[in-house]
């Protein structure tokens, strides 16, 4: 059993596409997403059905909650405040409401997805840092937990002792530790690598695969102009940042 992890999609119709194809090549069975399937691109609505197609569990992102709901917007950049406001205008109430109604944490088989951490999973924290993965190690379970939120993947890995961090392109899950993964972003990666990314997680194999995917990256530009939306989103696309 093969599960592809999905995280912060941003409504990137393009680069949504291109990694459930590549997952398919992979021999890819089950799918999760780690949240934000809107924001910030002009895709909402396709890359909500294409998710809502997969038949997977879901968590709230941010960029969900405040799509899917009214709640002033204060902690936002005004770029992305415009963005929530002009995603608000182009779902339907129902679109809406699945969004409002995600869980903001989900326990998958063996393995967990939370969109931000898993302590106080709803105040969004972001985890680069050693000392916010110890935190959310407290409140991890199971041996692997997904997240996003921040856009870089990364892996946490901690003996119960010490917690080992850094970027990664193959793990070997084993016995006796916990994994915290970054899968990064399809729709909007800030690792200065412009690529699509998403995680396998092989349940047999107990591995767990970075894979950065090719997309049309200037017909997304082209989308967020025409839409009106603002213009560093699509510069940031190029620039995986």
């Amino acid at each position: 059993m093969k599960y592809a992890i999905l995280g912060d999609v941003h409504a990137n119709q393009e680069a949504l596409e291109s990694v459930l194809d590549d997952a398919q090549s992979q021999g890819v069975t089950h799918y999760a997403c780690t949240g934000d399937v809107v924001g910030y691109n002009a895709d909402p609505k396709n890359c909500l059905k294409l998710i809502r197609s997969l038949k997977c569990k879901v968590v709230q992102g941010n960029h969900d909650y405040y799509a899917g709901c009214n709640e002033s917007m204060d902690l936002f950049t005004p770029m992305a405040q415009k963005s929530i406001y002009w995603t608000r205008r182009n779902l339907s109430m129902l679109d809406r409401k699945f969004l409002r109604d995600l869980p903001k944490v989900s326990d998958i088989e063996s393995f967990t997805i939370v969109h931000s951490s898993l302590n106080n999973p709803d105040r969004w924290n972001y985890i680069f840092k050693r000392i916010g993965a110890e935190a959310s190690f407290r409140n991890q379970f199971s041996n692997v937990c997904f997240f996003g939120h921040t856009h870089v993947p990364l892996a946490f890995v901690s003996d119960g002792i010490e917690i080992d961090k850094g970027f990664y392109e193959t793990i070997q899950v084993k016995e006796g530790f916990k994994y915290l993964i970054n899968v990064g972003s399809v729709g909007q990666p800030r690792d200065r690598n412009p690529l699509a990314a998403y995680a396998i997680y092989d349940l047999e194999q107990q591995t767990i695969t970075l894979r950065r995917v090719e997309y049309d990256i200037a017909a997304v530009q082209k989308k967020i102009r025409d839409a009106g939306l603002p213009f560093r989103n699509a510069l940031r696309l190029e620039r995986g940042r």
